[in-house]
């Protein structure tokens, strides 16, 4: 073996380590970004509940209700087409003092990164630590995204003249085992997500 193939290798050498770096069964690369979203949610410690309808989407957030015991409380919601599910299970959400949860919307549902991408449309101008320790987030399967970039470009191409403020991210659900420089300043809540197929 000459001494250039012993440091450089072949290039028959290269292209066997190409195929071998190609298969790798645990590489979500070639994963769909809905399945890829789903897996980085649960992994940051999101409660996922998949509908697939409206009516299924009812059923569950009356479960939710159910499971905590947060029927009669004060609900933090600033999003009229949400209010329908507030006024069927008697909420309140004016005049709130002391809010249980958050029912809202959301921008994008970050695939790669298992986040939930927000805006001022959602939560006005309050800082994460200002918002109720429970979310619930109302979604749809089209508003995944790839990267937090994609999501970024669908808020810019859907409000052409009023662009949101206060826009932010929330990828941790849980309180972390072990604090690590990641982590740090970072507040988690308890998030479910009821996701509706609209594709």
């Amino acid at each position: 073996m000459s001494l250039f193939k012993k440091f450089f290798g072949s290039a028959s050498d290269s292209s066997d380590a190409e195929k071998d770096s190609e298969y790798n069964p645990f590489s979500t690369e070639n994963t769909p970004i809905d399945e890829l979203f789903t897996l980085n949610f649960k992994k940051n410690g999101g409660k996922f509940l998949y509908c697939d309808n409206l009516t299924e989407v009812k059923n569950l957030f009356e479960d939710i209700l159910t499971e905590n015991d947060w029927f009669e409380n004060d609900v933090m919601c600033f999003e009229p087409k949400l209010y329908s599910l507030l006024d069927e299970n008697k909420l309140n959400y004016t005049n709130i003092q002391n809010p249980k949860f958050l029912l809202a919307s959301c921008e994008s549902l970050i695939a790669d990164e298992g986040s939930i991408l927000f805006s001022s449309n959602q939560i006005k101008q309050r800082k994460w630590q200002d918002l109720p320790v429970n979310i619930i987030i109302v979604a749809t399967t089209s508003q995944i995204t790839v990267s937090k970039s994609d999501g970024m470009s669908n808020i810019k191409k859907q409000y052409d003249k009023d662009y949101p403020t206060n826009i932010t991210t929330i990828k941790y659900f849980e309180k972390a085992k072990e604090e690590d420089f990641l982590h740090y300043g970072s507040v988690a809540k308890n998030l479910y997500l009821l996701l509706l197929e609209d594709l």
